[in-house]
């Protein structure tokens, strides 16, 4: 049976790639909007109340009222925004990074897409955490370069328009909107202190939590890299490697989208010092894939269905 999508929000960058990858599936019938009634409220209220899915690409305030315009208990939703990430009823669609959070998601009216900052950051430390190898209270530091595409169109035109611009260290006020996500979401006692950047590449990101276990207790790199390996063996969609006979890691200006995601554990030669590295697309795993993979999930499907992996 044919279900019903409706991506309100469409023509922005993660909306585009989400249909994208539901082009040509069977599964699934898009409902689109003329241009003219795109931003129209009764023509998106009764796009919303008809479709049996509604993915939201839209800024927090938009993203709430498409939300208050749902009148039956029936259309399910993603929510790509930052709106709900952390809001009571809502299951955190992030498949992977917790045990029975997929079943969380399969059964929920209400999934928010997690932020691509924090997807690397909790796929990389919530397992640890859990497991209790890294401590919970730690005041953990995030190093992290994105692609100008997870700025939206602004960013990307001022890509544009600036050629000498190569890079862009932001959040310096250390109150950046995924903050709240990370702490909630791994069990943290602290806020993380974060420090994005952005590069001169469309897509493609890089997640860097520097640690010092000697300071942490007894834990080694090797203990980390074992229990990362052993939390996502056999996912589809995310691999765990060891630092040992890497010497760099890279983004390029035109990398090829891609869902998967990519982790890395580095210690030195005492194993008291730690990098553990998250690679993934922003536009992928860190939303659009995200977004099609949780929509496999709450329809039933195979999860990797449409995804580029």
């Amino acid at each position: 049976m044919t279900q019903t999508v409706f991506i309100d929000g469409a023509v922005g960058t993660t909306g585009l790639e989400i249909a994208e990858r539901l082009a040509g599936r069977s599964e699934f019938s898009l409902v689109a909007l003329p241009e003219a009634q795109r931003k129209d409220l009764a023509a998106r209220r009764e796009a919303i109340n008809d479709s049996d899915f509604v993915i939201l690409c839209l800024p927090d305030d938009a993203a709430i009222e498409a939300v208050a315009l749902i009148a039956n208990d029936r259309t399910r939703v993603i929510d790509a925004s930052t709106a709900h990430r952390v809001a009571d009823g809502w299951a955190y669609g992030f498949a992977e990074f917790r045990e029975g959070q997929r079943e969380r998601i399969a059964a929920a009216r209400l999934v928010s897409n997690p932020g691509c900052y924090p997807t690397g950051f909790l796929a990389l430390v919530a397992p640890l955490i859990a497991g209790g190898l890294l401590p919970a209270d730690w005041p953990y530091v995030m190093n992290a370069v994105s692609g100008y595409s997870g700025g939206g169109k602004a960013l990307i035109e001022r890509f544009a328009a600036e050629p000498d611009l190569g890079f862009r260290s932001y959040g310096l006020n250390l109150d950046h909107k995924h903050m709240p996500e990370m702490k909630q979401h791994s069990g943290l006692r602290h806020d993380v202190i974060f420090a994005p950047s952005v590069i001169r590449a469309f897509r493609g990101m890089l997640v860097d939590i520097p640690l010092h276990l000697g300071a942490m207790g007894s834990v080694s790199a090797d203990e980390l890299l074992a229990e990362l390996s052993r939390f996502y063996a056999g996912s589809p969609i995310v691999s765990v490697q060891g630092g040992s006979g890497l010497s760099e890691l890279l983004i390029g200006e035109k990398d090829a989208p891609t869902d998967r995601l990519e982790l890395f554990v580095c210690g030195n030669a005492g194993g008291y010092h730690a990098r553990l590295i998250a690679r993934l697309d922003n536009l992928g795993k860190g939303a659009s894939g995200a977004a099609v993979q949780n929509l496999n999930i709450m329809a039933g499907l195979d999860e990797t269905a449409g995804l580029r992996l």
